[in-house]
């Protein structure tokens, strides 16, 4: 269930919202006039975000090339990787 707090929380209640940000990996969002205003995590939070963000970029990316042709067998690259390491 998420944790919906008015924007004087924020200003009132800093504290008790940052332990929940870094008890829990999720967001705290945040209303103003009773609308959605802001989400608020913990920095581990929001770079594991980031970080799972760059892995579907990456994955996203391969996998357009792979489609286009342009990857070499995974066998091959390891090889490659084992005799670099081993020269």
């Amino acid at each position: 269930m998420p944790n919906i707090r008015p924007s004087a929380d924020l200003r009132n209640n800093y504290n008790e919202i940052s332990e929940f940000c870094h008890k829990y990996p999720e967001p705290v969002y945040i209303t103003k006039n009773g609308r959605g205003d802001l989400a608020v995590l913990s920095i581990e939070a929001y770079e594991q975000l980031c970080s799972k963000f760059e892995l579907y970029h990456l994955i996203n990316e391969g996998l357009k090339a792979e489609k286009a042709g342009e990857l070499e067998p995974a066998d091959k690259v390891f090889a490659d990787l084992l005799k670099r390491i081993l020269e």
